[in-house]
């Protein structure tokens, strides 16, 4: 990655002196209701900054993931646009196809970004490999639940935010294969989607506290709203040393979460990352040069014990510098 951006600075120190206004970029994220789609507009937001000029990037994105069809209708609007490239962050792995193709023929420079696009051509695919952020996270907790003393029985909830979302497919797919393979003695509950909702997450929580009561040992929540849901419930109702909760991403509710215990270990990617390259290998893209298919972007587990560490991955706001 290290040896890709000095090529890109290069490109921008030949380039620097020659082009005449800057190429249009337009960032096109999943929500704008989100810490997590915040991080990588700072992330993009940090590269147009870098690239002094060069570049214009312009941010879209609908209020909520729920919100698919107003997603592919800022795609559609965008493609008419001709911008240079355009970066993405689909929620669907499908119905932005027709349009992202369509922006491909004409020359428009596709990066794609946190999920693919089945159907379409694009020049790079830069994500989490999330099976292994799944794997990761039932993997923390058969560690914490052994740590607690606890056998590995008992029941263990799924809250997903949406259904028919790859990358959520594949972090609940990673960690219910990782648990059965690490404990086979532990029960998988049926997976309950909340619709990428605070409070429908909430409800969820209660409702399998109540149905399964000291049964339920663990709760998996694949995002930072089905994250924040699950830690409210545990905090109000005091379960910290019952459950062991494990929630992906990161926004300010689920660190103070991991403060306070609520949430044992957080399971990270890197959307400033995301952004930041996103950005950078269009930029790269446009000037004609070659770029990888997919470029893992990382993930990591961030606990109360190294969160401190782990600023950084935890709240890319701190890294602004536009």
């Amino acid at each position: 990655m290290k040896k890709l951006l000095l090529l890109c600075l290069g490109v921008l120190l030949v380039f620097g002196t020659v082009v005449f206004g800057a190429y249009e970029i337009a960032f096109i994220v999943k929500a704008t209701d989100s810490d997590f789609w915040q991080y990588t507009i700072v992330g993009a937001k940090n590269a147009e900054h870098d690239l002094q000029g060069l570049v214009k990037v312009t941010v879209y994105g609908p209020p909520s993931e729920a919100d698919i069809d107003k997603q592919v209708a800022i795609v559609e609007d965008v493609v008419r646009k001709k911008p240079d490239a355009i970066v993405i962050s689909s929620t669907s792995s499908q119905a932005t196809a027709p349009a992202l193709n369509k922006a491909f023929q004409q020359g428009i420079k596709v990066i794609l970004i946190d999920n693919f696009v089945y159907d379409t051509g694009y020049n790079s695919f830069l994500a989490t490999n999330n099976k292994v952020g799944g794997g990761l996270a039932a993997e923390k907790v058969v560690e914490l639940l052994k740590k607690s003393g606890k056998q590995l029985k008992g029941k263990v909830g799924l809250i997903s935010s949406m259904a028919g979302v790859q990358v959520l497919i594949d972090r609940d797919d990673g960690f219910v294969a990782k648990l059965k393979e690490l404990a086979p003695g532990l029960e998988i509950l049926p997976t309950r989607y909340v619709d990428n909702d605070i409070a429908k997450a909430a409800a969820a929580t209660e409702d399998l506290i109540t149905a399964y009561g000291n049964d339920l040992v663990a709760i998996f929540a694949d995002n930072n709203h089905t994250g924040d849901g699950v830690a409210r419930v545990i905090e109000e109702r005091k379960l910290q040393d019952k459950i062991i909760a494990v929630a992906y991403d990161s926004d300010p509710q689920e660190v103070e979460a991991l403060r306070n215990g609520s949430l044992k270990a957080l399971i990270v990617q890197d959307p400033h990352g995301m952004g930041y390259k996103g950005v950078m290998f269009a930029f790269m893209a446009i000037q004609g040069e070659p770029l990888p298919l997919y470029f893992d972007t990382g993930v990591y587990v961030v606990t109360k014990d190294n969160m401190d560490n782990l600023k950084w991955a935890l709240d890319p706001f701190q890294r602004k510098r536009y």
